[in-house]
């Protein structure tokens, strides 16, 4: 893998395991993917952290279904609906996933994906 490449994914799975919204088997999936780098696990580890990061990430219209349920507003309180309009907006303007700082680092990863299976 070229190093450039492999330098950004490295920042992109450094920021997905700081975000707050990172779920904590992505964070695992990470770490295991980081400690695998230059070993001769490093394309196994690669194909779960993707697998991982495919499962977790979620779709601009799964977070505006979610913003809008009553699990959403569980999490969001009053701010349900500003996430539903955000969500929607974006959606507008072109986003496939959810601009949580998780979502966007993952999607950001998985842009790079045929590139890190090489």
């Amino acid at each position: 893998m070229e190093q450039t490449i492999l330098d950004y994914v490295v920042e992109k799975t450094r920021a997905l395991m700081a975000a707050e919204t990172c779920s904590s088997e992505a964070k695992q999936a990470a770490q295991a993917w980081l400690d695998a780098v230059g070993t001769d696990r490093e394309r196994e580890e690669t194909g779960t952290y993707l697998q991982e990061l495919e499962e977790d990430v979620v779709t601009i219209d799964e977070l505006i279904a979610f913003a809008e349920s009553a699990a959403g507003k569980g999490v969001f309180g009053e701010g349900a609906a500003k996430v539903s309009q955000q969500a929607r907006q974006a959606k507008q303007a072109g986003a496939k996933y959810c601009f949580c700082p998780a979502c966007t680092a993952a999607a950001a990863i998985l842009e790079k994906k045929d590139l890190l299976l090489k």
